[in-house]
C-alpha cells in the first residue's frame, strides 16, 4: 500500500490535479473534461484561461481516441493500450500532458508535423492553420496536423514531445503543452 502514498506525494510535487491512466473513448473524455471543469471553477480560474486550457485538453484527447495504437500483447513493463492523460497546475501556467503508443513507422510524419508547427510565429501558425483548412481533406481520424496548430495558437508555446521505445513496432508518443494562466 505504500505505492498509493508514493503516487499522491508524486502527484503534490509535480502540482498534477487531474491524471487518468486506461482506455480513452469518447464518454471517458467527456469525464475528464468535466472534472477539469470543476476543478478550475473550484479555484476561480479566468474564462479566458479555462477556455485555452479546454481547447487543448480537447486536442489533446481527441488525438489519443483518433490515434493511439492497441497494442495486443503487454511490453516488458506489462503496458498494454493504455494511454495518459495529466493536468498540472503551475503558479503561472496550466500543463497538459498525454501520452499513448504509436506505430514506429508514424514517427516521421507526427514528428515532422510538431516540428513544422514549433518554427512558426503566432502570424505563421494562422496562416498555416488557413493552409491546412483549405487544401487538406481531412479524415474521421484527423491526420492533417491540425490539432497540433490549434493547441500551439491557443497555447502560445512551443510544443514538448518524445518517443519512448516500446518495442520493433510500437514507441510511447508523449506530448506536452503549457498554457500560460494570464489572458
Amino acid at each position: 500500500m505504500k505505492y498509493v502514498y508514493e503516487l499522491h506525494k508524486t502527484m503534490i510535487a509535480n502540482n498534477l490535479i487531474l491524471v487518468y491512466e486506461g482506455e480513452f473513448t469518447q464518454d471517458i473524455t467527456k469525464s475528464i473534461l468535466a472534472m477539469a471543469e470543476r476543478n478550475m471553477d473550484a479555484i476561480g480560474e479566468l474564462g479566458g484561461v479555462k477556455r485555452k486550457v479546454f481547447s487543448v485538453m480537447v486536442e489533446c484527447l481527441q488525438n489519443i481516441v483518433k490515434h493511439s495504437e492497441e497494442l495486443n500483447e503487454k511490453d516488458e513493463d506489462g503496458l498494454k493500450n493504455n494511454a495518459i492523460f495529466m493536468l498540472g497546475k503551475q503558479i503561472n501556467e496550466y500543463i497538459v500532458t498525454s501520452g499513448n503508443p504509436i506505430r514506429n513507422a508514424a514517427i516521421p510524419s507526427v514528428q515532422a508535423k510538431i516540428e513544422r508547427v514549433n518554427s512558426l510565429d503566432k502570424d505563421g501558425l494562422k496562416d498555416l492553420y488557413k493552409e491546412i483548412i483549405k487544401n487538406t481533406e481531412i479524415s474521421d481520424k484527423g491526420g492533417a496536423g491540425l490539432g497540433f496548430v490549434d493547441m500551439a495558437r491557443k497555447s502560445g508555446e512551443k510544443l514538448g514531445y518524445s518517443f519512448e521505445p516500446i518495442n520493433d513496432e510500437y514507441s510511447f508518443f508523449a506530448l506536452k503543452i503549457i498554457v500560460p494562466r494570464s489572458e
